[in-house]
Parts: structure tokens; sequence; C-alpha cells
């Protein structure tokens, strides 16, 4: 995709379809008003006899106006002015992009009213299209044998109109916003593979080809069943037990930063598929655990971004992979493990191994004397009770770092919230046996496993997101959302930027 500002004279464009914003009452934005004179005042004619409402959603394309270079006008409705807002600007632009792409249409310029620069200023105008480009012309990659559709047309998209002063700051949201764009898609095709194809072995495999697309920064090491044994990650090694599939540990680093400086570490659960071991999950919906690996695809997609970008930053993405399945070694409600920290773990339940995979990679991390550490999982269902589809989940042992990641979903329109972590939850995962258990329980369950983590984080800046909500969309519409790749992208570019 080629994304350009455009900074004046909207009608002299030379694309093939403007995008118009129209407010409900048939109010027309000032740059439509524009578009409208142009054309000898077609679009106020069509919108006075009722032809377009304006409500926000609605899209009507129309064709052969004289007066500008552009062939044809896609109409967008925008609500009410005195509504306008960010994310309704979003949801516009969203379903302008999604209707150009059951076109033909090839170049577009986007001329939709904004709402103040306070709330989207010229570097996220920019960026926001890019990245809602991105999403909106995302095609599932299926495993279908009938002929595929053809992909859409669009390939030039214009944003404006943008003042002189601000074209620097489009441009290099056009930028961050192409590479958000392609960590979006990294991340979707990964979540939206079967879990045969998928595999552990196929995520590392995944993992050495970005490195061998950017030699000069990126640096790969993938750590076998043998070395994670020599790595004395005894939780991880008890979750794999179960399964065929080897397991795998990647460790990605991406030094663009100062030599010796501390990086920032991100964690990913990868479990490619989770049954739920000996404590087997109910049949309905169980096909969704194959986007278990989200948080691992998330560090993935963001080394890529991060790649792409070329960020001054030392940024390490650790991601352990394996299958959670049942069978005649794996480990029981009882067993007791040993993580590579050396605290034991009391299983009570084998549904609950995101956790105990994420334990020994928290302390791997420890090796790289981290600035912050970051660990990134579909955790628990307790969080999607908590907070629907709406917020990641974040917890840590650092407010800063809790308030810098919820503050970047918040700029991102990718958004989080903060749950406590006070040591309360941490009692109660007491066990008689061991150091402690690996669940306390449904009261608080999305909290208490974010403490049982804590307990492997000390010494750390360390904060815990909980994706389950967000990651991926059950229903119709099943599939990866890439969320929260634009959170996490955010973060660390404002990390390099300091």
């Amino acid at each position: 995709m080629q994304y350009e500002v455009w900074t004046k004279d909207s009608n002299r464009l030379g694309v093939e379809c403007l995008v118009a914003g129209i407010f409900e009452g048939g109010e027309l934005p000032d740059e439509t008003r524009l578009i409208d004179k142009a054309c000898g005042g077609r679009i106020a004619a069509l919108v006075k006899r009722g032809d377009f409402a304006g409500r926000n959603g609605d899209t009507l394309l129309v064709g052969e106006l004289s007066g500008l270079r552009a062939r044809r006008v896609l109409l967008v409705g925008q609500g009410t002015r005195a509504g306008l807002s960010r994310r309704l600007w979003r949801r516009a632009a969203y379903t302008a992009v999604t209707a150009l792409a059951r076109t033909r249409i090839s170049s577009a310029a986007f001329a939709l009213a904004r709402p103040a620069a306070s709330e989207l200023d010229d570097y996220w105008l920019a960026r926001a299209t890019a990245e809602i480009a991105a999403a909106a012309l995302y095609r599932v990659n299926d495993l279908k044998t009938g002929k595929k559709p053809r992909p859409p047309a669009l390939a030039r998209i214009l944003a404006g109109p943008v003042a002189a002063s601000g074209v620097a700051a489009a441009r290099r949201g056009f930028t961050h916003g192409a590479a958000v764009g392609i960590g979006l898609e990294t991340l979707r095709n990964l979540g939206n593979l079967p879990a045969n194809v998928c595999t552990p072995s196929y995520l590392a495999n995944g993992a050495r080809a970005l490195a061998r697309r950017h030699p000069q920064s990126l640096r790969v090491r993938v750590l076998d069943e043998r070395a994670i044994r020599r790595e004395r990650m005894g939780c991880f090694l008890a979750v794999t037990r179960g399964s065929e599939e080897p397991p795998r540990f990647i460790v990605l680093e991406h030094r663009g930063g100062k030599a010796g400086e501390a990086p920032v570490v991100l964690v990913g659960k990868g479990i490619t598929f989770d049954t739920g071991g000996i404590s087997l999950k109910d049949p309905p919906a169980m096909d969704e655990m194959k986007f278990d690996m989200s948080g691992a695809a998330t560090v993935i997609a963001a080394l890529t971004v991060v790649s792409e970008l070329k960020l001054a930053l030392n940024v390490v993405g650790l991601v352990p992979t394996c299958e959670n399945m049942p069978g005649g070694r794996a480990i029981k409600p009882g067993d007791i493990v040993t993580s590579a920290s050396g605290q034991t773990v009391e299983i009570l339940n084998t549904d609950a191994e995101g956790r105990l995979i994420l334990c020994d990679a928290l302390h791997y991390a420890r090796r790289f004397k981290p600035a912050a550490v970051v660990d990134i999982a579909t955790l628990t269902g307790a969080c999607v009770v908590a907070l629907g589809a709406h917020h990641s989940g974040v917890m840590a042992n650092d407010d800063a770092l809790a308030r810098e990641l919820v503050e970047s979903g918040r700029r991102a329109d990718d958004r989080a919230w903060q749950l406590p972590l006070t040591e309360d939850y941490a009692d109660q995962l007491k066990s008689n046996f061991a150091d402690m258990a690996n669940v306390a329980g449904r009261d608080g369950g999305a909290i208490t496993a974010g403490a049982f983590l804590g307990k492997f984080t000390k010494g750390l800046k360390w904060a815990h997101m909980d994706i389950a909500g967000t990651a991926y969309l059950s229903g119709a519409q099943k599939g990866s959302t890439g969320r929260p790749i634009s959170l996490l992208s955010e973060f660390l570019i404002q990390r390099a930027a300091r």
C-alpha cells in the first residue's frame, strides 16, 4: 500500500475516488462543501432530496461528477457534528475502506471531517488511516479449496487536508502505521492458522524467517526440548509432557539501541493448542483454543514492527511454545513440579497451564538485565468476565509501567485497564505441599493468575497483559483481532523516542 499526504485542493487530486463525510441532517463538513462547490452543488442536491442520511456507517458511491479530477466520490456518514469524536471518525474511516474494497477502485483521497486536533492530530490522522486500512483490507488466510476472490484493488491512499507545518508529522505517522499494519497481518495470520499447521516448530521457523529478513538488527535462537531441560524449566516441560509435538523456546533479539543498554523484554504465551490437559475443557468452542498462542504471535508481530521501523531500542522477545494435551505422560492434578527459579508448584488444575510456561520464561528474562518486562497472554476466562472484549487487562508490580501501557493503549485506540495486584491475591495461592499452587479458586481469577506470575518477577519491573477477551472474536466473525499489537507498538515507539 502507498500512503501519501494531501494539503489542499481535493478537487484537483489525481485519484480515482474522493472520500467525503456527510453529517446527519444533510450538513456538509467544510472539505465536503469545497468538493460540492467544485462539482456544481450535486452532492448538496443529492443530500437535500433524501438520498443520503449521513448516519454513521452509511456509504454511497457517486460517479461521474464534473469539475473533479476524481471519477467518483464515496459519501460516508459521520453522524452529528456535535457528536464527532475520534472513535466515530475511526468507524467512518473503517467503513470507507471496507466499501472501497468491494470495488475495483485503486486510489482514494480521504477528506473526512476530523475531530479536534487534541483528539486527532496530523500524526495520528496518518497513522490511524494506515492501521485502519490494514485492518479493513485484511483477508483471512483460509485453507478453502475453492476459487479465491480477487484481492482488493485499493493500493494508494491519501489523507488530509494537512497544513504544510504538519506534513512531516503525518509522513512519520504513515511510516509507523504501515509498520504496525504489517505486524497486525503477521499476528492475525499466525492466530488464524489451525493448530495442526501452526505448531511450536512452525512458530520457531517463522521467527527464523523474520530474522533472515532483518539480518542487521535481529538475531534468533531456538531452544529444543533438550536445551529447555538444561535450563531446568520444569514447569514448562510439565505442560508439554502429554503432547507428541516437541516444545520450542524462541529467543528473538533486536539490537537497535546502544550496546549494553538494558532491553525491553516481551514474553508471549505460546500454547498452540489447549485442550486443558487432564482437566479437560468442555467440547463447545474448544476449537478456539488454537488462539491460545496469541501472546506468542503478538511478540513475533511486535519484533516485526520494531525491525521494520529500525527502532533505536534493544528489544528481546521470549516465546515458550508447546501444546497442552491429555495423555499417559501428561501432568495430573496434585502433581508437584519445580520451576526454573527453584520454586515448587502444586498443579491443582492442568488447564491453568499458561502461567506455568510463562513463569519459566520470566525467570529466563533475568539474564538480559531488562529495563522492563511485559508478558502477553490469553491467560484467563476470568479476565473476559471482568472486562469483556473491550479492554485488555493489565497488572504490574510497577505502577508507572502499568500506566505507560494503559496510556499507550489510549493513544493507539487499543484500550487496556489496570487491575489491582496486591499481596491479598498472592495469599490465595498457598499450598500445603509446595511453595504455591497454580490456581486459587474462581474469585478474582484473572488477578490471582497475575499474582502467580508476580512470584517469579521479584526485582524486575514487570507488567502482565491478559488478552483473553481482546485477542480474538467468536461466533460468525471468528478470528484473530490483531490486538494488542497497536498498543504494544506505541509502547515501544515511545520508549525508542526517549
